[in-house]
């Protein structure tokens, strides 16, 4: 196992996955694990220092989160931020009790004159953090001692400069701490002496000669949706084994209108062979009379699953499997990175059943998609298709509310077509992260002409991100969603109505399904 120089144990803070982004943005490389990661399994990682992320529950709580208690006898540094602070503290024989005052929104932080600390280094006093916690601590264990403290909390930082143990009551992680990226990058490399030396540049260079190392002579088939993701995927593996690679694209009849061609065009020019299975019948048929989101994503994950492994047949030598898997997926899915709730399942996350002969290989699996992005302009691919934005695994199923039908997916097409033509017209394309429409399978009364008309309704979901783990909706001139509205009306058949969605991530999710 390659050295990570930093891990992020997560207690299940919503803002988690920033620590690590904030980290890796400085040129630091680390890794969230769950908060329960076996001791073993740490020191295989090698780490040079440990972050104990927030969380939302009580160190006194009886079902609370902790760690193994050998991460504090390991010699490295430690940094505990909120939650992470009271564990601490905790752990040490300090005392944690429920705050009088919640402590929410933004604090000012007051460095202590009496003591120096290189986590400061660089930022000023008076500083503006960002606070979220219900419990403080109320007396410092043995050794530790205060460096900074707010209105509200008078233990705001504190160090055990002996132990190499640093703690935070606030969160740096979060945009509102005025110079939090700064404090993660001096705890990085002040106190754990980490280079920053991290990039996409070689990030390729490490995951190429891992891929190499792993499959040796054996093949890998690829899944291939023409997305950025899995196009990254397939380039990063025709780079690291040539001909091994099976790049195989399934056209599942949930593509995007011209979708196929598009997609096999790009790959001729990459010169990667592109194998097309058209599977759109077998999968519109097992999606018939299927309403249910989650039972349709699974229908579509087995589906896919057993296309491949029907292509895989076909070749000798295949003992692997690749996908575009993202972090986000992964967090978004299974509890794997710690105690966070499952939001939805992901038709590429999870592993394979136990009938399958290969072993999987996800290259992506630890960044986010701005990374992604970065690393496809590493690996050379065009500036036009890294901009393209996300597609969902499941394609438009997740787009069609209820049960998929030919007539669903033909308002879905026309009408997205219809709105990325004017999103893209309006020079407004590359600003918005995401954009699409989505077939509510809601009718309403309306009136073309002299005529009464009860047809479907369209909704457009527009939203501005930068790793898919928040959101906000996109802010678009009145005057452009006006002519959305009116083409989609005028030129497909079967809808009455557009809608627009107000709703931000959270505390929706970005997709309606």
């Amino acid at each position: 196992m390659l050295q990570v120089p930093l891990i992020v144990l997560d207690f299940g803070s919503q803002y988690t996955q920033l620590i690590a982004r904030k980290l890796r943005e400085s040129g630091v490389y680390c890794e969230i694990l769950p908060y329960n990661e076996k001791i073993e399994d740490i020191k295989a990682r090698n780490p040079k220092g440990i972050i104990l992320s927030g969380g939302p529950a009580s160190v006194y709580a009886k079902d609370a989160y902790h760690p193994e208690s050998e991460i504090y006898e390991l010699n490295i540094p430690i940094l505990g931020i909120c939650y992470g602070m009271q564990l601490i503290c905790q752990h040490f024989g300090g005392v944690v009790v429920a705050a009088d005052h919640h402590e929410y929104g933004k604090a000012e932080l007051e460095f202590l004159d009496e003591l120096e600390c290189e986590l400061f280094d660089d930022t000023p006093s008076g500083q503006i953090v960002w606070m979220s916690h219900g419990d403080r601590v109320d007396m410092l264990p043995d050794g530790f001692e205060r460096v900074a403290r707010s209105e509200n909390s008078p233990y705001a930082a504190i160090a055990n400069v002996d132990k190499k143990i640093f703690a935070f009551q606030f969160h740096p992680e979060v945009y509102h701490s005025q110079h939090g990226t700064k404090l993660l990058e001096n705890f990085a490399k002040n106190i754990c002496f980490i280079k920053a030396s991290w990039n996409m540049g070689s990030f390729a260079k490490e995951q190429i000669a891992k891929i190499k190392q792993r499959v040796g002579d054996k093949k890998v088939l690829c899944g291939v949706s023409g997305g950025v993701d899995s196009s990254v995927v397939a380039t990063l593996l025709h780079e690291a084994i040539g001909k091994q690679l099976i790049p195989v694209f399934v056209d599942n009849g949930l593509l995007r209108a011209n979708e196929r061609e598009q997609v096999e065009v790009m790959f001729g020019r990459l010169e990667i062979n592109l194998i097309t299975v058209d599977a759109s019948l077998e999968f519109l048929e097992n999606l018939k009379g299927v309403s249910d989101p989650e039972k349709k994503r699974k229908i579509i994950g087995e589906t896919f699953i057993k296309v491949f492994d029907r292509e895989a047949k076909k070749h000798e030598g295949i003992e692997f499997l690749a996908q575009g898997t993202l972090y986000t997926d992964v967090i978004e899915s299974v509890s794997v990175k710690g105690p966070s709730k499952t939001i939805k399942s992901h038709h590429n996350v999870g592993g394979l059943p136990d009938w399958m002969s290969f072993e999987l290989i996800e290259p992506l699996r630890e960044i986010f998609k701005d990374e992604v992005r970065k690393l496809g302009l590493e690996v050379g691919l065009p500036k036009d298709m890294i901009g393209r934005h996300p597609f969902p695994g499941p394609g438009l199923a997740i787009r069609v509310m209820g049960e998929v039908t030919a007539n669903e997916l033909r308002l879905l097409r026309e009408s997205d077509t219809i709105m990325q033509d004017e999103l893209k017209a309006s020079g407004l394309y590359d600003k918005v992260w995401q954009a699409f429409t989505v077939v509510l399978n809601v009718k309403s009364v309306g009136v073309m002409g002299d005529n009464r008309t009860y047809d479907n309704t369209v909704c457009v979901r527009m939203v501005e991100s930068v790793d898919g783990m928040t959101a906000t909706f996109a802010h678009i001139p009145h005057d452009l969603l006006e002519r959305m509205s009116s083409r989609i009306i005028n030129e497909v058949d079967g809808i009455n109505r557009v809608v627009y969605d107000i709703t931000s991530k959270p505390p929706g999710t970005i997709e309606w399904e």
